[in-house]
């Protein structure tokens, strides 16, 4: 369909079915601050947070790529490690020769390999952070500064070898912050609307960079970052970007508007995913969403960043797990070095998710949400659960201590089959009340995860159905039994399986729970054909 520029018709975009499928992602964070590489080692970003507040987030900001904006805050350990370190005339724009001459070491082709063996589906790059620095040679330069772009088309380059690998390429640009405009120095939560440029010529700036990054690349995700300044005109930019792109997908933070009340960024108004950031939802969601971080604390390469700071092969696998049962993806992040190095560490634990996924990745890749996310065995080991088209993953989240396990809430069909994904034909299986019992081969090696296929689709017990969420009213479900034409939809694509009563009764359920009145029918594609007979309203 051809898209006009306007909220109503931009809304009828649907999430397209590649990036449910996808589920990983890799983003890079790559530019001038990778020539520093440092920032202090304060933790993760909920943790200092929660501990020091904002002001303390950004005085002792671990996040590398934010070096511009640390090094001005006086007193910071960032400013100090600048100024022991290159000087105190050594201005950031200094950088700008170092990372071209870096850059020409770089071989796009062998990102493009790694990300590949890893089993990522597509690869986000940013264009532009908040310093303003171009990562591709615009026809819009910056303004202030001269030769403020790479002498090298990076973005070209890795698009290419991407693209010939068979993975998707989304384009990161900060539209919220750029320095270079707007020199505020962001010290608390409540700078960052003041450190937005809204002039004219900044809008023209990025609508520029954005309608030329699609002309010339292409994007399969439009990644925005931070706000956008209120004066554009993004139904008009939306409706270009489709009308290119149709299957492209659009994130979260092309916000407008600011929400002081809770000191974070007001929501777009329209997009196809949500990003939280160094966190996740708890819950299986209605909408899609990506959760994105680094394999540290930070995204942009630190230096000072050791084993200590990074994610365990174990522990990436087992978030990554988590986020896809509940109807995310994973975008983690990769910070280089200047000259394109994928730091060992960071290498390292890519690889471990790649082997994991070599032997797993039916578990993740192409499944959708099931009726519930977690469950447990009678020992207590945690379990995920993904669905295929025609089998239920069970992903014991740890090794499992005993042969016999005993999967709580879960009835298999009589004459279903059970494997464990990696190993060679069906394991033993006992229905015992509640508990579908599975035999597992004996001495099974230490793993962050294994994964039971189950075949067919199984039944969801009370024990699962009641531990899966609160029976309190969705609001989801309460929006679809108000709007009749989005009922109508529910109501036909469930069938005689879910009658008006029932409809009635669901309305205390949480929609997970709705599903198990119609195994398979409220996929994240269906919910998205509900979703805009909703915003039509």
């Amino acid at each position: 369909m051809g898209y006009e520029p306007t909220l109503e018709s931009v809304q009828q975009h649907v999430v397209p079915g590649w990036f449910h499928d996808a589920k990983l992602g890799i983003f890079i964070h790559w530019g001038l601050y990778s020539v520093p590489a440092w920032a202090p080692l304060s933790g993760e970003l909920g943790k200092v947070i929660a501990e020091g507040g904002w002001d303390r987030w950004f005085a002792e900001n671990p996040y590398a790529e934010w070096y511009m904006n640390s090094i001005r805050i006086e007193g910071s350990p960032s400013q100090r490690h600048h100024v022991e370190t290159y000087g105190a005339d050594f201005t950031y724009r200094d950088f700008v020769p170092m990372f071209d001459q870096a850059t020409q070491r770089w071989d796009p082709t062998a990102w493009a390999d790694l990300f590949r063996q890893v089993g990522a589906r597509y690869v986000v790059l940013t264009t532009k952070h908040h310093d303003g620095f171009l990562l591709w040679p615009s026809e819009h330069p910056n303004p202030f500064y001269e030769h403020y772009y790479a002498q090298r088309d990076l973005v070209g380059d890795l698009t290419d070898a991407v693209r010939q690998r068979g993975m998707a390429m989304g384009l990161y640009y900060s539209g919220g912050i750029d320095w270079t405009f707007k020199d505020k120095v962001v010290q608390d939560i409540g700078d960052l609307p003041k450190a937005t440029p809204q002039q004219a010529a900044y809008v023209e700036y990025a609508d520029n960079h954005w309608r030329e990054l699609i002309d010339r690349y292409g994007p399969t995700l439009m990644w925005n970052d931070i706000a956008y300044p209120a004066a554009a005109d993004l139904n008009a930019l939306f409706a270009y970007y489709y009308n290119h792109v149709p299957e492209g997908v659009i994130n979260d933070r092309f916000s407008q508007q600011f929400s002081f009340s809770e000191g974070q960024i007001g929501g777009s108004q329209h997009y196809d995913f949500r990003t939280p950031e160094y966190t996740s939802f708890a819950e299986t969601t209605t909408f899609k969403w990506e959760a994105t971080r680094g394999i540290g604390a930070s995204f942009g390469y630190n230096r000072n960043e050791g084993p200590e700071q990074y994610l365990s092969v174990g522990e990436l696998v087992r978030s990554f797990v988590d986020i896809v049962s509940k109807n995310g993806n994973l975008l983690l992040n990769v910070g280089p070095m200047a000259d394109g190095t994928v730091p060992a560490l960071q290498r390292e634990r890519l690889e471990g998710l790649g082997r994991w996924l070599g032997i797993n990745g039916e578990a993740i890749f192409r499944t959708r949400p099931w009726v519930t996310a977690e469950g447990h065995t009678a020992s207590g080991t945690e379990i995920r659960f993904t669905k295929g088209s025609d089998s239920l993953y069970a992903i014991l989240m740890d090794t499992p201590a005993e042969r016999r396990i005993a999967i709580e809430g879960l009835h298999a069909v009589d004459g279903s089959t059970v494997a464990l994904l990696g190993h060679q034909g069906p394991l033993p299986w006992e229905q015992h009340g509640e508990a579908l019992v599975v035999t597992l081969p004996p001495d099974l090696p230490a793993a962050p995860a294994y994964a039971l296929a189950i075949a067919p689709l199984p039944k969801p017990g009370n024990a699962l159905l009641v531990s899966s969420a609160p029976l309190s009213i969705d609001s989801k479900l309460e929006e679809i039994l108000k709007n009749e034409a989005a009922k109508a939809i529910l109501q036909e694509r469930v069938g005689e399986m879910v009658d008006s009563p029932q409809l009635e009764m669901a309305m205390g359920l949480s929609l997970r729970q709705v599903a198990q009145f119609a195994p398979n029918v409220l996929t994240p594609e269906v919910l998205d054909e509900i979703d805009r007979e909703l915003k039509s309203v």
